[in-house]
């Protein structure tokens, strides 16, 4: 791009030139310092042009070591998280603690038991969840839904 504008400036020149206008004539003076000012403005463009691909060049290269580092970085994390995770909540659920705020995992095992449950929070000791199979009782004696349609 930058050399079609310098071609472009240099054949501005030399048509000015071809005009013969004379030296010292006041169009031939504003013609001259017009050119100039465009052959600054494209070596500008050209240095800014050089620079834009350095920078760019740089940046991908910056990308593809960030890239690297967080490969490198997350893969074991990942893996961890994942592992974590299945074991806590494999055969279970969570729920929070009102009094303290803290997870309580209930494993699903203890919800066959035959006996009332009573689930208790590991950090206050606060009963989180009661299991006495008096809900299944309330549940029977809620009345139907009927449509009104």
């Amino acid at each position: 791009m930058t050399e079609d504008l310098k071609a472009r400036v240099s054949y501005l020149r030399g048509f000015t030139e071809g005009l013969e206008l004379g030296e010292e004539s006041k169009e031939q003076k504003v013609l001259q310092r017009i050119i100039d000012l465009l052959e600054n403005m494209t070596d500008e463009i050209e240095q800014l042009s050089v620079n834009y691909e350095e920078l760019f060049e740089y940046t991908e290269a910056i990308d593809d070591d960030l890239t690297e580092m967080e490969e490198d970085f997350y893969e074991d994390d990942e893996d961890a998280l994942d592992d974590d995770f299945e074991d806590d909540f494999k055969s279970g659920f969570s729920m929070e603690c009102p009094n303290c705020r803290e997870i309580v995992v209930v494993d699903d095992d203890i919800l066959d038991q035959d006996s009332a449950i009573e689930v208790t929070c590991p950090g206050c000791g606060e009963v989180v969840l009661v299991d006495d199979e008096e809900w299944e009782m309330d549940v029977e004696e809620l009345p139907e839904e009927t449509e009104d349609k």
